[in-house]
């Protein structure tokens, strides 16, 4: 092999070397951001869950106790709004407090009129 030929195979590594470097470096890039991904799921995830908790309570809640908690009311990081569109129509929705124009969960229950006369 001659001189100059050791130097074009020389120079033929450090260009591979750099384009698997490259790739290397890509590799990690990618790997890192789904992790980031699923950290960030597994967060919202934690959230939602929370937020269905207090939207299950809320929807067991009787037709006075419903009432009384018509309007938005802040409880912890979760905003709630309870509504009643129709006499006998609760719509309930649950939001987190940093984005309030939001509302992550909403639900609507039915509660019969009470009985007059009885």
């Amino acid at each position: 092999m001659r001189r100059s030929e050791g130097g074009v195979a020389l120079l033929e590594t450090l260009v591979a070397l750099a384009i698997l470097s490259g790739a290397g470096l890509g590799l990690v890039e990618l790997v890192s951001a789904g992790l980031a991904a699923e950290r960030d799921a597994q967060k919202r995830e934690r959230v939602l869950a929370v937020e269905a908790r207090v939207l299950t309570a809320l929807t067991l809640l009787k037709r006075e106790d419903l009432d009384r908690r018509l309007g938005h009311h802040g409880t912890g990081d979760l905003n709630v709004d309870v509504e009643r569109p129709e006499q006998t129509l609760y719509r309930i929705a649950v939001a987190q407090a940093r984005s309030p124009g939001v509302e992550d969960l909403v639900t609507v229950v039915y509660r019969r009129e009470a009985r007059r006369g009885s």
